[in-house]
């Protein structure tokens, strides 16, 4: 591992994917980024442009055409075992048949963990996201926002350096989304994890994120990655008023804009 990659939780050099081989359809080329350590990054760009792809390849669940990932230095053939992922289909990654509690303990299963300390893990993630007093209950029982929390939970019990996130709050309601958006930060501060993002909300991303990366363009590749600068308070009106706030949403909106590639690409 050199100097350069040490100071990276995770690092993505040169990342291409493409559909049917090298002459087949491109749908991601030349992406490079580097994210730091307990830093929170949120991904832009316009739908079908391959920011879910992006994920799957840093999740392990895909390999990159060309290019490498790399996590905590290593670079990544398998899902790794310093990263978690969440994604916004929580009604399909959750157990119907097990209750809240063992539903978190799934990932800690295949860990050589005494029971105990599967137990201490699962009631210190309920806990985190307030999920205390229904962890006797089944996920079908839970609305969709306390659903995602018990995925959210999942994932913090296994305690992962890399926190991924592909469209989290897509399927809930906007008072929801506000609860859930402002949990991950209080959690990210918390905990010191590294949290990547995939976002179609460019309020959510800018609130969220220390930078923002904007894909664009097809095959698509980065066309900006901006700074936040809001600090680490934030709230959902008093940030959402403020005028950096609105500058760099500004920045944001005009750069997906610009980049939009032709819909015939897309198809």
């Amino acid at each position: 591992m050199d100097d350069a990659t040490k100071s990276y939780t995770a690092e993505l050099r040169n990342v291409g994917v493409t559909y049917g081989g090298q002459t087949g359809r491109e749908v991601l080329r030349s992406v490079s980024l580097g994210i730091k350590a307990k830093e929170i990054v949120c991904i832009v760009g316009h739908s079908g442009i391959g920011k879910s792809t992006l994920i799957r390849c840093m999740a392990g669940l895909q390999s990159p055409t060309t290019g490498e990932i790399l996590v905590s230095g290593d670079v990544i053939t398998e899902p790794p075992a310093a990263l978690a992922l969440v994604s916004q289909d929580y009604g399909r990654t959750l157990m119907p048949w097990l209750r809240i509690t063992e539903n978190i303990r799934l990932p800690l299963r295949g860990q050589r963990m005494p029971r105990a300390e599967q137990d201490a893990r699962v009631a210190e993630a309920l806990i985190a996201v307030g999920l205390v007093g229904v962890e006797r209950s089944y996920p079908w029982q839970l609305s969709g926002g306390m659903q995602q929390r018990v995925a959210i939970a999942r994932a913090l019990a296994y305690r992962p350096q890399v926190l991924l996130m592909d469209e989290p709050f897509a399927s809930v309601d906007a008072q929801t989304r506000a609860e859930l958006e402002d949990l991950l930060l209080s959690l990210q501060r918390e905990l010191g994890i590294t949290v990547i993002l995939v976002t179609h909300d460019v309020d959510e991303a800018v609130y969220l994120s220390d930078r923002v990366v904007v894909l664009g363009g097809w095959p698509a590749e980065v066309r900006d990655i901006i700074s936040v600068q809001l600090g680490g308070n934030r709230d959902q009106i008093g940030t959402k008023s403020d005028p950096l706030f609105l500058e760099s949403r500004a920045r944001v909106i005009s750069e997906i804009q610009m980049s939009k590639p032709a819909a015939s690409a897309l198809t």
